[in-house]
């Protein structure tokens, strides 16, 4: 027996996934997560899952692992003392930022501040030309200096080198890197060359410094992972997730923390894609709720839609331009502050807002007895008869409803003078449109129209609230997956080992030949392949994916065109047309007799998916009734209170069938199942919800 570990890290909980290599069992576990050492909660639960499964961990032939640590270091700012090194004249790049208002209308507006701080800019004589001839050269031994006293003087840990026009030719930079490296080994270096070698300076200095921030951070974190796993007796393969749905090595993965940020939450995307090509569903809405965070992703085709850009650290109730802009690979998803640790509180406007603010893992929701004293969606889907009390992680964690309640009314139903009922019914449906809504956006921004495709719902809250948000976005079925609670775990268990680069060329479409397109693209792939190598992959099985950036001439942004399998003249030939059909797809028309131009050219390299288009199953649980009893839950639609069959997941055979109101439990999670909705176990243990065709009742 081989099998493959998957360890999944949020920002409440840990989950864990062990598969087993071809019979495809799956033994899955969920713990709360340890905010001061996230490794903590990996190497005491790894020991929890194996007993759970009866494996030896000489068993486990690799590892694979996704996390929000990145993301929550920029959040906190809990990252490395970090200096910056930019080209004379252009230190307050990082304050000017794109100049652009979020909100037109906020007098009051606020921005995020940079990582670095003025008084930690330092400004080198070079100057760099956009054709990537050398202007000015460069004073290494002037800037030898700068770093001497950033480090004796101001404890610096970290650097980001940021120099002008860097993309077209990054000499200047690697000199910098080299005589960091020789005369202050002991100091991390992102160059910006390297972390992201593209056009407009400020996202390009902006990742670079996020990269430089959380490097020494990353890397004492992985340091533990792998000494805690190797004394626990593990010698395989350790992976790590990628935002853009591929795997690296820990050695990768500590060259470009910043890549890590979406981590978690895109393996989850990959475990619907999964789902959908079982289901033979191509067009899906991924549905990811956990404990901080409920976040949603699009799949056309069978493929996760992606971008080349993201925005963390958001200073304004995550409205967009209100963070620091990353220039990174990602799947693209739309996330807001909802999850089950969310705060609830009567706004100014004296109705019910429920996040961004979290209670975390440490203390809680107040239900569960840590300290908490803050009103959550735990505490309210609790009192609305959602969770059990007795059954929460499977019974291991009791749930204080008494607790809960009394915070609902004080802090909620008191002031707005209605039933602790009512109170909590407000938080959970607050948190129903509020999803709903960031959903729409999405889908349109994207002419995305998700009312005759599923969603796949996971997360330890997302089962709880995918119905009811399905009906507000007319969906008409919702998928809930083998493991749903524990999703994101398993996703990083078919997630293949895979790399993405970037560089900006600008070249006239008229003036690019087959040689040169064919030299250029054949350096990005020689690149992006490199970090495959390790892997110990054949240059046979690593499949490699083309884009061209692509504008009119005068225009000041691109359009994305895949490129076929073609070489030499005949892709260049093809680039017209194909950049035409893109074009249109967009603007609904294209403009033959203008110029076209190349901005950005982009390579994937990618390792054959484990487990593709193979199934999994979660053990059978021997002895189990399918119907575990009865439980009073909330619906509107029913009037209030309805009495509820509770169904135990584990016992439910393919084939069964039920309509709702009901309660599907699982250790990981329980799904709500709404007023008329009609529930089918399919022949792979998906829980396959036809939503109720009715008006939603609030």
């Amino acid at each position: 027996m081989s099998f493959r570990l998957g360890i999944d890290i949020g920002g409440t909980f840990t989950d864990f996934a062990l598969l087993e290599a071809g019979s495809g069992r799956l033994v899955i576990h969920k713990q709360l997560t340890t905010p001061d050492d996230p490794s903590k909660a990996v190497l005491g639960g790894v020991p929890v899952l194996l007993a759970k499964a009866g494996v030896d961990i000489g068993a486990v032939e690799a590892v694979v692992h996704g996390t929000t640590l990145i993301t929550n270091a920029l959040i906190e700012r809990k990252g490395a003392v970090t200096a910056m090194l930019c080209t004379a004249g252009f230190a307050d790049v990082l304050d000017i930022a794109m100049e652009r208002r979020y909100d037109m209308y906020d007098m009051g507006i606020v921005y995020p501040e940079p990582l670095v701080p003025r008084a930690l800019r330092r400004e080198v004589d070079e100057r760099m030309g956009a054709d990537g001839k050398v202007r000015q050269v460069l004073d290494l031994e002037a800037a030898g200096g700068l770093v001497a006293a950033l480090v004796e003087e101001d404890g610096v840990e970290a650097l980001a080198v940021c120099l002008l026009n860097s993309y077209a030719n990054p000499v200047h930079e690697l000199a910098i890197a080299a005589m960091v490296a020789a005369r202050f080994p002991a100091l991390t270096v992102s160059t910006s060359a390297d972390v992201f070698p593209a056009i407009r300076e400020y996202e390009r200095w902006t990742t670079t410094t996020m990269n430089a921030f959380t490097q020494p951070m990353f890397d004492r974190y992985l340091n533990r992972l792998e000494e805690g796993l190797a004394a626990l007796g593990f010698d395989g393969p350790l992976t790590i997730m990628t935002s853009s749905g591929g795997t690296v090595t820990p050695q990768t993965a500590r060259q470009y923390p910043v890549r890590m940020l979406e981590s978690g939450p895109a393996a989850g995307v990959l475990v619907s894609a999964h789902a959908g090509a079982l289901l033979e569903r191509p067009d899906l809405l991924a549905f990811d709720m956990g404990g901080t965070t409920a976040k949603g992703a699009l799949i056309r085709g069978g493929a996760p839609l992606k971008r080349y850009e993201m925005e963390v650290a958001r200073v304004h109730d995550f409205k967009m331009g209100s963070g620091l802009p990353a220039k990174i690979p990602v799947i693209d998803l739309i996330e807001i502050g909802a999850g089950g640790g969310s705060i609830a509180a009567v706004d100014i406007r004296g109705i019910i807002g429920v996040g961004p603010h979290s209670a975390g893992a440490n203390p809680g929701p107040v239900c569960y007895g840590q300290g908490g004293d803050e009103p959550t969606l735990t505490d309210a889907n609790l009192l609305l008869g959602y969770l059990s009390a007795d059954f929460f992680l499977g019974g291991e964690m009791a749930l204080d409803k008494g607790r809960a309640g009394d915070v609902i009314a004080d802090v909620l139903a008191g002031p707005l003078d209605v039933p602790e009922v009512r109170a909590a019914w407000g938080v959970h449906e607050t948190v129903n449109e509020d999803i709903a809504r960031a959903f729409r956006n999405h889908a349109s921004e994207r002419g995305f129209d998700y009312r005759g495709c599923a969603m796949v719902a996971f997360g330890g809250s997302g089962p709880l609230h995918a119905a009811r948000v399905a009906r507000k976005l007319r969906v008409p079925t919702v998928v809930f997956p083998v493991g749903a609670g524990v999703a994101s775990a398993v996703g990083l268990l078919i997630s293949p080992p895979a790399f993405e680069t970037a560089r900006s060329a600008r070249v006239s479409l008229e003036d690019m030949t087959g040689a040169h397109m064919d030299s250029l693209l054949a350096s990005l792939v020689a690149e992006a392949s490199g970090p495959l190598r390790p892997e110990g992959l054949r240059e046979e099985q690593i499949t490699v994916n083309r884009w061209l950036d692509m504008r009119y001439r005068g225009q000041g942004y691109e359009i994305e065109v895949k490129l076929p399998d073609l070489q030499g003249e005949a892709l260049v030939a093809a680039l017209p047309g194909l950049f035409a059909a893109a074009y249109e797809a967009v603007f609904g028309r294209s403009f033959e007799e203008e110029a076209i131009e190349i901005v950005n050219w982009k390579v994937e390299a990618a390792g054959p998916r484990p487990m593709s288009g193979g199934q999994y199953r979660l053990d059978a649980v021997a002895g189990r009734q399918a119907l575990k009893g009865i439980r009073a839950a909330y619906f509107p639609e029913a009037d209030g209170f309805v009495d509820c069959p509770v169904y135990d997941r584990s016992a439910l055979e393919a084939g069964a069938t039920f309509s709702g109101p009901a309660l599907v439990e699982e250790r990981e999670s329980t799904c709500v199942i709404g007023v008329g909705d009609q529930v089918t176990i399919d022949a792979l243990g998906n829980l396959v919800v036809e939503t109720a065709r009715q008006e939603i009742i609030s």
